[in-house]
């Protein structure tokens, strides 16, 4: 039976420990793939992201695409961690694990997850930079859409 563990939270992560805790789950996982998204500083000028959500909105959405994923691949585990309010540049923002007795199966999954969040999940994320001014919402990009499209495909 596989176990999935979803997180919308303030307070950052601990990539060893969720590691840990999802390796000891199984002794037949071979293979975990582990995706950690951080905040980048665009070269020295943003002083924090502000990431919004919809409260068990996030979650529900979370939940149901990771269930898909799931289905479509033989996945042993799967946690998915995100965070939400003001995030520094260096600071963790997301972490899948997707675990599988294959790597096939466990790098699809991370990848097809990634690109739902980078994409459909309810998520709002703003710029704020160092100078005091606000880069405003961050719209998403075409590479980031058309890497989604191509899971609709399969």
């Amino acid at each position: 039976m596989s176990r999935l563990r979803i997180e919308v939270q303030r307070d950052d992560f601990d990539i060893g420990a969720e590691l840990a805790l999802i390796a000891a789950q199984d002794s037949n996982i071979g293979a975990i793939v582990t995706f950690s998204g951080l905040c980048r500083d665009e070269a020295g000028t943003l002083s924090a992201l502000e990431i919004e959500h919809y409260p068990g909105m996030a979650e529900a959405e979370i939940r149901r695409t990771a269930l898909e994923a799931m289905e479509r691949w033989p996945l042993t585990g799967l946690t998915i961690i995100h965070r939400y309010g003001l995030v520094r540049p260096g600071d963790n923002i997301v972490l899948i694990l997707a675990a599988s007795t294959h790597r096939h199966a466990a790098f699809d999954a991370a990848s097809f997850l990634m690109d739902y969040l980078k994409n459909t999940a309810p998520f709002w994320k703003k710029e704020h930079f160092i100078d005091g001014t606000d880069g405003g919402w961050v719209e998403a990009k075409s590479r980031d859409e058309d890497a989604f499209k191509r899971w609709h495909s399969l």
